[in-house]
Formats: C-alpha cells, sequence, structure tokens
C-alpha cells in the first residue's frame, strides 16, 4: 500500500490518518477536506463555542503542525468531485487528478433544511453543523431577540438552551406529539421539556412549521395551527442527512449511507467508508450512527485493516448531549423497547432510563447521572441484563450488578 487518501476531514478522517501513522503506515497518506480550517470538535459548536466560552484553536482536534510532522498532506478548501474507481483515481476541483490505493470516504452529514416553498432562504434562517454555521448563528444571540427553533430533538434542544442562556426568547416547535420522541421515550422527553421550561423556553409540541414569513429576510413564522409568531430569526434542526453524492455516483452501494461491511469496506474493494455516511452492521442488522464515538473507532478500524489486520467492527453506541447543567449520556440503542425503568440518581436532578424489550437490556439514558451511565454502558457492552425489578428497585446496589 503506497497512498491513502481519505475524503473528509471531520472527526472520522481525522482520527483515520493519526491512527494510520501511529500503527506503523510507512506510505503516503492525503486528507482532503472542504472547509478552510484543520479538523475540529463540532459537539461544542452548538454548546461552548457559541456561548463564547471556547476560542477556534481549541476546536482543533489536533495542532495544524501535526500533520506535516506525521508526513500527512493536508488539503483544505478543496472539494473532490469525481472518483473513477477503474483508473483509482480522484478528480478534484480546478481538474486535478490524484491517484490512490486505498480511498476511505468520511465525508460526515448535512443537515437537513428548509425548502424554499417554506421561507429556508430567507435571511436570518440557520442550520447548525459546521463552523461557518455557528460563525454566522453568532452574531444574532442577543439578549431580549426573539428566535424560533424549528426541530425538538438533540440538535434543536442544544440550540434552544444556547439562546436561553444568552438572554433570548426561545419558541420551539415540534411536529411530533412531543420532543424527541424519535430517540427517547416519554420519560426522557418529560425531563427536557420540564428543563427547558425552567429556563423560560416555549415549547409547542404537536405542531410544525407551515412557512416562514418576510420579504428578504425572516420576520415571523405561521404554524401548522394557523397560529403566527413574530421572530428576529430561526435556527433549523431537522436532522442529517449521509453526505452520498460522491459515492451514489462512483455506483457504490447506498443504503441510508454508504454501505460497509464488518470491516469497513464498500462494495469496492478498494473503497472504505467512516463516520457519520457510513452503514454499518450491528447485531445483523443495519444502522448509521452519528456520534463521535462512532466516528473514531470506526475510522481507527478502518486504519487497522487498510493495513491488512482484518479486525470486525463492532460497534458500541453511546452518545451524550449538553444543556444548560445537564449532562445526558446515553449508551445503547433504544430500537424495539417494551418498558422504561427509572431510577433517580443521588445528586439532585439525576436520573436514569433504562430500556427493556422484555429481559434484554437495551440502553440507558442517565441524566446527571455518570455512575448509571458508565455500569449501564458496561452492562450492554458484556452482552448482560439484569432482571428488570432489580433495576426498578431503589434499593439495588447498582455496582453490584457488574460483579453479579
Amino acid at each position: 500500500m503506497t497512498h491513502v487518501v481519505v475524503v473528509g476531514a471531520g472527526q472520522a478522517g481525522a482520527a483515520l490518518v493519526a491512527k494510520l501513522r501511529a500503527e506503523g503506515f510507512a506510505g503516503a497518506i492525503t486528507l482532503i477536506g472542504a472547509e478552510k480550517v484543520p479538523p475540529y470538535q463540532r459537539p461544542p459548536l452548538s454548546k461552548a463555542y457559541l456561548l463564547g466560552d471556547l476560542a477556534q484553536e481549541r476546536l482543533y482536534l489536533r495542532p495544524v503542525a501535526f500533520y506535516a510532522d506525521q508526513g500527512i498532506t493536508l488539503r483544505l478548501d478543496t472539494r473532490v468531485v469525481a472518483i473513477d474507481r477503474a483508473a483509482r483515481t480522484i478528480t478534484l476541483t480546478g481538474e486535478e487528478v490524484l491517484p490512490y490505493d486505498a480511498l476511505v470516504l468520511t465525508t460526515g452529514a448535512h443537515p437537513r433544511t428548509l425548502p424554499a416553498s417554506t421561507g429556508g432562504m430567507l435571511d436570518g434562517v440557520y442550520a447548525m453543523r459546521d463552523l461557518a454555521d455557528a460563525d454566522a448563528l453568532a452574531p444574532e444571540l442577543v439578549a431580549g431577540r426573539r428566535v424560533l427553533i424549528i426541530g425538538g430533538g438533540y440538535i434543536g434542544l442544544e440550540a434552544a438552551a444556547v439562546a436561553a442562556k444568552r438572554g433570548l426568547h426561545v419558541t420551539l416547535v415540534e411536529m411530533a406529539d412531543r420532543i424527541l420522541q424519535r430517540v427517547a421515550a416519554p420519560q426522557t422527553s418529560d425531563y427536557f421539556r420540564a428543563l427547558h421550561r425552567t429556563h423560560g423556553v416555549t415549547i409547542r409540541e404537536g405542531v410544525g412549521l407551515d412557512r416562514l414569513l418576510g420579504d428578504t429576510r425572516v420576520a415571523g413564522a405561521r404554524l401548522t395551527d394557523g397560529s403566527e409568531l413574530a421572530v428576529d430569526f430561526a435556527v433549523v434542526g431537522v436532522g442529517i442527512t449521509p453526505a452520498t453524492i460522491l459515492a451514489d455516483s462512483a455506483g457504490l452501494d447506498v443504503e441510508n449511507g454508504i454501505t460497509t461491511d464488518s470491516h469497513g469496506r464498500t462494495s469496492d474493494p478498494h473503497i472504505w467508508a467512516a463516520g457519520d455516511c457510513a452503514s454499518c452492521l450491528f447485531h445483523g442488522n443495519r444502522i448509521r450512527l452519528e456520534s463521535v464515538g462512532n466516528a473514531i473507532d470506526q475510522a481507527e478500524a478502518v486504519a487497522l485493516n487498510i493495513m491488512g489486520r482484518d479486525l470486525p467492527y463492532q460497534p458500541k453506541p453511546w452518545f451524550w448531549s449538553d444543556q444548560y447543567d445537564c449532562k445526558l449520556q446515553i449508551a445503547g440503542l433504544n430500537t424495539g423497547y417494551t418498558d422504561v425503568y427509572t431510577r433517580l440518581g443521588d445528586a439532585a436532578g439525576a436520573q436514569s432510563h433504562w430500556y427493556y424489550r422484555g429481559t434484554d437490556l437495551l440502553a440507558v439514558d442517565a441524566m446527571n447521572d455518570p455512575r448509571s451511565f458508565m455500569i449501564g454502558k458496561r452492562l450492554i457492552e458484556a452482552g448482560r441484563s439484569p432482571a428488570p425489578a432489580l433495576i426498578a428497585d431503589p434499593a439495588t446496589d447498582m455496582k453490584a450488578l457488574l460483579a453479579a
């Protein structure tokens, strides 16, 4: 192997090239990013960075000098427009052609946007995915202004928390019956609804956006129940879609992400994928995990397999969200749960929700309860399921479950 080319300079791409060098890969490595800045952390963008608590340089995953020191060619502000699988080359903007022996797609995902017919192209309408989005949104966060958050998932709730902490008047609308309906149990929805309301956020569930109002800049919103709101700007947090345009145009298999096997290979044996753009196998089912942990772990597994280690990747899903002074930590996937058991933690406001399918433990949501998160994560990764009655019993010594 002489030249590994990685397309996408986010968390997965940065982890992959660093792992290659750490494991002794001696060939050429090129990391290509569309943004003008080196690989950086995305989670703090909607939290500490927007609040002004974190400087841009502290977002960087590695010092800029790291890449040159490691013999990694970092191509920023560069886009890949085509893959020639037969010739094993990629074409960059400006028609530059670059050969590869192994190509890795770590292209991430794009935020879903509102169509122009509903006002999505008006000035003052923002998404929240990358550094440019955060920099564009920051000047809007002035105390006393009115913001509409569209979408009650984690992206929308984090944006609402930042805006509320900055002293804005915040209204959040969620078309589904409750916030977090797609990803969490009603108990977790209830917890965060109450948290946001104590910080002055107006949450309207079961009502969606009909359209944003304004000539060139958003000035208001009409909701699906016919009501209208005056707003100064809007933030759209209605999910993301995997960035698969390159893979599609190259004829790779795509199924809610770039289809990969247990080793991270795509349908072309010379092309690999990792991170938010990749669809991988989990307990026999095909899933796509949108998390920092998966991006790093999957990318490092691909790096090892490019070097011939032949190691199947075993996803270990875990996620987090910071809202106000609450840290939510999630272990596992709750898909298909039938029951939820709540435990109160030692600290005020700390609790955890344990998802079961029958007697099988699937996932844990832990709010300001890191001990329950770590115990749940270890149990889930070990394939162990304590009896639901033990979880439901407040007298149970949870730590003892790990030794049982």
